[in-house]
């Protein structure tokens, strides 16, 4: 695995070493402080200049083009809001997406590394953490090209990790607003505020090529802009969840990527 991360500055082989307490205990603070920690450099640079090439060929080749309206839940059934609230307004998310199944080896085995998993459950302050179970989902590459961006949203799952793999020449940046709403206050209005592009807690994290971010997106709203140039914005999801076995519903898989697990 060291010749895929830099577990010299990353020891998640050695959690339980002096390094490996100082790394989660940093990680950990850093979640609590910003809602999110960022690894910069750690996949090696050698092995994305390895695997880009061809991750390029299949995002323009064999992608899922993914072209979405939505609103900032991805729900258009919120009990206590009208439809017609602000913060309830009509966003649209285009992306390329390359599936679990399509991805490079060199993913796929810092995806299943029980390093990883174990790392990411200390600092969640979690008993256990898994993989998915489904073989499109599990892991995921999305393109965003000039013109294309994901558009504001809160995440369903806790937390998300993503690896960049190529950052564009302008735009493209993950913008975020820690905090927006709770389980207690949904906070229609300061939402609606964030749609409007008039809330001065906004905040825009720059990621480099290697670099692997985790942040809690549950009450975190974020996106990314949109590319200027001709670099595209490829970045990798991982997602994994508290009890083995997870799989999208047919429905989920159809929606995502254009195709299901079930044999046609």
């Amino acid at each position: 695995m060291d010749k895929l991360i830099d577990l010299e500055r990353y020891p998640l082989h050695q959690l339980d070493s002096v390094a490996g307490q100082k790394l989660v205990a940093q990680c950990v603070d850093d979640l609590e402080r910003n809602g999110m920690f960022t690894l910069q450099g750690f996949m090696r640079r050698e092995v994305i200049d390895e695997i880009l090439p061809d991750l390029l060929q299949k995002l323009k080749q064999e992608s899922f083009f993914h072209a979405r309206q939505h609103n900032i839940y991805f729900d258009d059934d919120i009990d206590d809001i009208a439809a017609d609230h602000p913060a309830m307004a009509r966003v649209e998310t285009i992306n390329h997406t390359l599936c679990g199944d399509q991805l490079a080896e060199p993913l796929r085995q810092i995806y299943y590394w029980s390093g990883l998993t174990e790392f990411l459950a200390r600092v969640m302050q979690k008993p256990n953490l898994y993989p998915m179970d489904d073989p499109l989902a599990c892991a995921n590459v999305l393109g965003y090209y000039e013109g294309e961006g994901l558009n504001w949203h809160f995440d369903r799952s806790e937390f998300t990790t993503t690896l960049l793999l190529q950052s564009p020449r302008q735009g493209g940046d993950f913008q975020y607003r820690r905090d927006l709403r709770s389980d207690q206050d949904p906070n229609y209005e300061g939402i609606a505020r964030l749609l409007r592009d008039e809330d001065p807690q906004l905040k825009t994290l720059k990621l480099g090529a290697g670099d692997l971010n985790v942040f809690k997106g549950k009450n975190t709203a974020h996106r990314v802009t949109k590319p200027v140039g001709d670099l595209a914005r490829i970045v990798t999801v991982f997602s994994y969840y508290e009890t083995p076995g997870r799989v999208f519903t047919d429905a989920e898989n159809l929606g995502f990527y254009g195709r299901t697990n079930s044999p046609t």
